[in-house]
């Protein structure tokens, strides 16, 4: 199995260090499921792209601080692989950033969001009977981080999962895509990290994105097991 990595943002500012480097989150969360994936790296804003699609390789596009609606050259080449890959049927997985620029670039929109900051771990509903199998409460607890949202899916996009915060939490299009708003690679430690260091927020909102890491038990495992199944 080969998981090719599109690493829209690599934060080396801002990470800590007892993170390696930003891929590394994904590494730990897939090796979990599986011990033998093979992980290749593209540096998207450097414009390194797979070459091909391969139904047995995986494309998983990261997180960033970019938007998706944003007019660098980067981005409207990442938009124009995504509508590639997609005609391909290629698998393909997109989490935060990468599952808003999935849905800019096949017919949803992608704005900043008017409730601001989204951040700690939040409880969505499943919808779509896919999710059952992965989240049989039909509740999906992810860690998020997040200041814009997807305000309209793809026209053949089916909505998995949705809350009061955010209408479009996660979406599949036919068995070849999945996308998270969420952030399955995310460990506890990370997490509270970025409340830690977080300036210029209310902090009524990190005290609430606190207490939701007390509360809750991210789900990002079961995440990675459905993204695994995209593989033919």
């Amino acid at each position: 199995m080969k998981i090719n990595i599109l690493v829209c943002d690599w934060f080396e500012d801002i990470l800590p260090d007892f993170i390696q480097s930003f891929p590394t989150l994904f590494y730990d969360l897939f090796n979990e499921v599986e011990m033998d994936i093979e992980y290749q790296l593209f540096d998207v804003q450097k414009g390194e792209f797979p070459k091909e699609f391969k139904k047995n390789e995986l494309c998983l596009i990261t997180g960033s601080r970019a938007g998706a609606y944003e007019d660098d050259p980067w981005i409207k080449k990442l938009l124009e692989f995504i509508r590639q890959a997609d005609a391909a049927k290629a698998p393909m997985a997109g989490v935060c950033f990468g599952h808003q620029v999935i849905a800019q670039a096949l017919g949803g929109k992608v704005e900043p969001s008017t409730k601001g900051w989204g951040t700690g771990i939040r409880v969505s509903k499943v919808l779509h009977p896919k999710g059952f199998e992965y989240f049989p409460d039909k509740e999906m607890r992810l860690h998020y981080n997040h200041n814009d949202q997807v305000v309209q899916l793809p026209p053949e996009a089916e909505l998995i999962a949705t809350s009061d915060f955010c209408e479009n939490e996660a979406f599949l299009i036919g068995d070849h895509i999945l996308s998270f708003q969420g952030h399955p690679e995310y460990s506890m430690e990370y997490a509270q990290y970025i409340l830690d260091h977080k300036t210029g927020t209310s902090p009524k909102i990190v005290e609430q994105a606190r207490e939701s890491l007390q509360k809750y038990t991210p789900q990002g495992l079961q995440i990675a097991k459905w993204i695994l199944k995209l593989r033919k």
